[in-house]
């Protein structure tokens, strides 16, 4: 094995990722060093082998449901990696790869009782949609602007949720909050592609993409091909709304309308004065309608961050100003503090709910209580960063009431001696993780990272 290699039996042998690397570096110098440059020759890059095993990996540790052939990743292992690659690249390169429809399903909103559309692609569409992602995405993060920060590399919701703890210290505290009515099936796809080529005339990629877009999904056996939208659920989706959307980022004005955050399709801007927020929210307007798109009305507002009024609900916090309560040198100020939402705390308890239901009675408590520390670590992994000491102590008992009645069941006895085992017939109640001493509250115009490597991607 070479030293530019990594072993990975479980994603089908040897992977030469240092290749990949220095291609990736390659593109986005080049589109770095020059704005205008639009690229001609990529679609090779597509199908070599190594960028194809890179995007295999990609899917492979993901995992995800099958899509409408029903063939999942481990059948893909089970049929041989390196056999579906070549078959995948030979397609590509004689041009007769076509994606198949992606699968639509369902799934609940945190919190809410609204239903997001997901589209779940084939597992071999998804490692074609993952090798374009490898060698476009270097080319267009190379124009991307610091007020983006959702599905880009090296960054994450805690860097933008810096700025806001950052701009409320400087005095921006009339908040515009809003996010893009159905952003990814509402992106019309003529006009996507006309941004793409800003960048890209290669014709051989620009006709990968359209089959992509064209693919259609499967609802109840019926395909439906729509003139709109990038399918929420494929690998090229972030990506591509990311790449339509930052015309929104590079005709920002900050100094006339305060300061711009987005998170995908998620959007607050920082402002100093009510008569700004007002002319921010009304500029986004314009410009949103002039690219297809709308705010949506019911999460349209300003907010004002000012001690004892409303807050607002972003990246899964709510923030809102207060007053330091603290008996050192800090009481007495006022900042921007922030804490699960009620919907991340309705979505936890779900979750938690979920785990410890009747018909999971027949596992070892032991199981359960991995399951729900499993989820508790992910969880308190992302909010951790914040004030958010007194939710953590509500959904640690939660957890620990869910669990008395697992037990208070398996034994046929009530609720009350099922609290007795969990809080004093155990040692460690039952072993279920501690969340106290984990919290890291943020501070202006420092580091959100307690230490290197620390979590920080949004919770899906």
């Amino acid at each position: 094995m070479s030293a530019t290699s990594v072993a990975s039996p479980a994603a089908g042998g040897v992977v030469p990722s240092d290749s990949v690397r220095a291609l990736q570096h390659t593109l986005y110098r080049a589109a770095k060093a020059d704005s205008g440059r639009r690229f001609h020759s990529l679609g090779d890059k597509i199908m070599r082998s190594d960028v194809l095993r890179r995007a295999w990996v990609q899917v492979h540790r993901n995992q995800g449901a099958s899509g409408v052939d029903r063939i999942t990743v481990d059948q893909v292992n089970e049929y041989g990696v390196t056999r579906l690659l070549d078959e995948l690249a030979t397609e590509l390169r004689e041009g007769r790869y076509r994606p198949l429809p992606a699968r639509r399903v369902w799934i609940p909103k945190p919190g809410t009782s609204e239903q997001r559309p997901l589209s779940i692609p084939a597992v071999r569409d998804r490692i074609v949609q993952a090798a374009t992602k490898i060698v476009l995405e270097p080319i267009f993060e190379a124009d991307m602007c610091d007020c983006s920060f959702g599905f880009r590399p090296k960054r994450s919701a805690h860097d933008g949720l810096q700025v806001l703890v950052d701009e409320a210290w400087r005095g921006r505290r009339w908040v515009v909050e809003t996010d893009i009515a159905n952003c990814f099936e509402a992106i019309p796809h003529d006009r996507l592609m006309q941004v793409i080529e800003e960048r890209v005339c290669d014709q051989s990629v620009l006709k990968l993409l359209r089959v992509m877009l064209r693919a259609g999904v499967m609802t109840d056996g019926v395909v439906r091909r729509q003139v709109t939208g990038t399918p929420q659920g494929g690998v090229l989706s972030p990506m591509l709304a990311n790449v339509y959307l930052h015309q929104v980022d590079r005709v920002w004005d900050m100094r006339r309308y305060g300061v711009l955050v987005r998170y995908a399709d998620d959007v607050v801007v920082m402002c100093r004065s009510r008569q700004q927020a007002e002319d921010a929210l009304a500029y986004l307007r314009v410009v949103l309608a002039e690219l297809g798109v709308t705010p949506k009305a019911s999460k349209t507002r300003i907010v004002h961050l000012v001690e004892g009024g409303e807050g607002l609900d972003f990246l899964g916090f709510h923030h809102r100003w207060v007053r330091s309560q603290r008996r050192s040198v800090t009481k007495g100020i006022t900042f921007l503090a922030r804490w699960p939402s009620d919907k991340a705390m309705a979505h936890a308890r779900e979750v938690i709910r979920g785990v410890t239901v009747r018909s999971r009675m027949l596992l070892p408590v032991s199981a359960i209580v991995e399951s729900v520390n499993r989820f508790l670590r992910g969880w308190a992994g992302y909010f951790r960063f914040g004030n958010s000491s007194a939710r953590f102590a509500t959904i640690r008992d939660y957890a620990l009431m869910r669990l008395a009645g697992v037990i208070a069941k398996r034994h046929k006895r009530s609720r009350g001696y099922g609290r007795s085992v969990v809080f004093y017939s155990s040692d460690n109640q039952l072993g279920l993780i501690s969340l106290e001493g984990i919290i890291y509250a943020p501070r202006p115009f420092r580091a959100w990272q307690k230490k290197p490597n620390a979590g920080g991607e949004r919770p899906r």
